[in-house]
C-alpha cells in the first residue's frame, strides 16, 4: 500500500452557524456531539484510525492558527508526540482549490517520495460521522482506486436537492468495478446546480457529495495542471513551508478564490464515488445541528440552561444566559454571551445570510468576535467596559506569556485569581499567588 496522507479543511468561519460562529472563532472547534472533543479533534481522531497521526496536515487561515494549535497540542497529548503535528496556514482565504494545493505542493516535496506517489485524504474539519469502523472501510475502498489513478468521492443516495451541496450522477463502468466492485464512474458532477441542472440531476440516480476525496499526489498534480492551470502555475512553482504562513501573501493573493468542486472536480475525467452508507451530517447550519441533535418526544432539542413550556419541533442553544421559552413551534433560539438570535426553523439559513450582511458598523464586533476572545497565550472574557474604564478576565495557559510592553494613556490593576504569575513590571521580576495583584502605571 502507498504511503498515506491526510488533509484537514479547517479554514472556514461558519458564517450560517452565527451568532455561536463567529470569524475569529470558527465551528470546527466547536463541542457539537459531547463536551469531550471538538469537530476537529473528532475528524483529526477518525483520520487516524488508517493514517499515522504524524501524517495528518492541517490546513487553515492566518486569524486560526492559534485556535487549531491549541486544539492539536491537546491531540498531541493523546499520542504522546512532543513534535508539533504539520499546519499548513493561508495567508488569506481563498477557498478549498488553494488550500489543498497548498498541502499537497508541501506533500509532494518530501524527498522520500522519489519513487512513489503518497494517496492523500482529504476531509473537512466539520462533519460528524457516526459509525467510526464502516467509515474506514470505505476509506480502505477508496485508497485501492486512488492507487489506480482515480479521485475518489464518497456520496450519499439522494432523491433530492439540496442548494448547500454538490451531486453526482453515475454510470458503470467495469475498469472500476474490477478494483472496487461498489464504486461506480462519476458521469456528470454539480457543485451548486442550476434550476435546469437540478431537473436534469433527478432524472436517475443521484448522490449527494460529502466533501471527502482520495487521490495519488501524482495525480492530482496532473489534473490540476490540466483543468486550473492558473493555481497549478502559482503553488507548485512556490515554496510551501509549515511557517505562517505557508506561501508568501504576494503569491497567494494571485490565486483564484474557488472552491476544489469547481476547480477539478466538475472538469476532471478521473473521478468516481464509492456510495457512503454511513450516518454523516455537515455541520453547515442549525438546521443540520437541529437533524442530527436527539430530540424529546415533542421534537425538541434543548441544550444548555433552558427552561421550556409546551414548545414543538425547535431548538433552543444557550452557552450561558438562563433561556425561558413558552410555546415555541418550529423556532429556533440561539444564546450567547452578547447575541441572541430567534428565527423560523424553516428559513433560518436565508436569514442568518441576510443578518450576517447587516452586522457592519456599531455591530461589526458581533460579525467577527465573541466577548470571550482566543489569543496563541490563552484567552480573555470582557466582563464589563464604559466611559474610562474596561474589566477583563484574563487566562493564561500553562508555560505562555504575553509580550512586554506600555501603556501611554492607561493604568492597569493586575490580581490574580488562580495559579503562580510571573510579572515582569520595568526591572523587577514579580511572583504573584492568588490574591495578590500589582499596579501598572500609565
Amino acid at each position: 500500500m502507498s504511503v498515506l496522507y491526510s488533509i484537514i479543511l479547517a479554514g472556514g468561519s461558519g458564517s450560517r452557524l452565527w451568532p455561536l460562529s463567529r470569524e475569529m472563532y470558527p465551528k470546527q472547534i466547536f463541542k457539537i456531539e459531547d463536551k469531550e472533543d471538538s469537530l476537529f479533534q473528532k475528524t483529526f481522531l477518525r483520520l487516524a484510525s488508517f493514517t499515522d497521526d504524524k501524517n495528518i496536515i492541517t490546513t487553515t487561515n492566518v486569524k486560526h492558527v492559534s485556535f487549531v494549535r491549541e486544539q492539536l497540542k491537546k491531540l498531541q497529548e493523546k499520542f504522546c508526540r512532543t513534535i508539533d503535528y504539520k499546519m499548513i496556514t493561508e495567508p488569506l482565504s481563498k477557498n478549498t482549490a488553494p488550500a489543498i494545493s497548498l498541502a499537497v505542493k508541501y506533500i509532494s516535496d518530501i524527498k522520500t517520495f522519489a519513487k512513489e506517489s503518497p494517496v492523500v485524504i482529504v476531509a473537512p474539519s466539520d462533519q460528524v460521522i457516526i459509525n467510526r469502523e464502516v467509515f474506514a472501510s470505505l476509506i480502505e475502498k477508496g485508497i485501492k482506486l486512488a492507487e489506480q489513478g482515480y479521485i475518489v468521492s464518497f456520496g450519499t443516495a439522494s432523491d433530492s436537492i439540496d442548494e448547500n451541496f454538490g451531486y453526482i450522477k453515475t454510470k458503470k463502468y467495469a475498469k472500476v468495478e474490477a478494483i472496487e466492485p461498489s464504486a461506480l464512474k462519476v458521469s456528470k458532477f454539480v457543485e451548486k446546480a442550476t434550476t435546469q441542472e437540478k431537473k436534469d440531476l433527478l432524472v436517475g440516480k443521484i448522490f449527494k457529495n460529502s466533501g471527502i476525496y482520495i487521490f495519488s499526489v501524482k495525480t492530482y498534480m496532473a489534473e490540476l495542471k490540466k483543468h486550473s492551470k492558473e493555481i497549478y502555475d502559482i503553488v507548485f512553482d512556490s515554496k510551501v513551508t509549515t511557517s505562517i504562513p505557508s506561501i508568501s501573501l504576494n503569491e497567494y493573493e494571485k490565486l483564484p478564490n474557488i472552491s476544489i468542486d469547481y476547480a477539478l472536480m466538475e472538469n476532471t475525467k478521473k473521478m468516481v464515488v464509492i456510495p457512503f452508507d454511513v450516518n454523516w451530517t455537515d455541520i453547515g447550519s442549525w438546521n443540520a445541528v437541529y437533524d442530527m441533535a436527539q430530540k424529546d418526544k415533542l421534537g425538541n432539542y434543548f441544550s444548555g440552561n433552558v427552561i421550556d413550556i409546551d414548545s414543538k419541533n425547535s431548538m433552543v442553544y444557550s452557552t450561558s444566559k438562563l433561556v425561558a421559552t413558552v410555546g415555541l413551534e418550529d423556532k429556533i433560539v440561539i444564546e450567547t454571551e452578547d447575541a441572541i438570535l430567534v428565527s423560523d426553523k424553516n428559513n433560518i439559513s436565508n436569514n442568518i445570510k441576510n443578518i450576517y450582511k447587516k452586522l457592519n458598523g456599531k455591530n461589526q464586533t458581533a460579525k467577527e468576535i465573541h466577548k470571550t476572545v482566543h489569543r496563541p497565550w490563552g484567552y480573555y472574557t470582557v466582563l464589563e467596559e464604559g466611559n474610562g474604564f474596561l474589566t477583563k478576565c484574563i487566562t493564561v495557559n500553562p508555560d505562555a506569556k504575553l509580550s512586554l510592553q506600555k501603556h501611554f494613556h492607561r493604568s492597569e490593576h493586575w490580581i490574580v485569581l488562580e495559579g503562580i504569575a510571573t510579572v515582569v513590571k520595568g526591572n523587577d521580576v514579580l511572583t504573584l499567588h492568588a490574591g495578590e495583584s500589582v499596579d501598572i502605571a500609565i
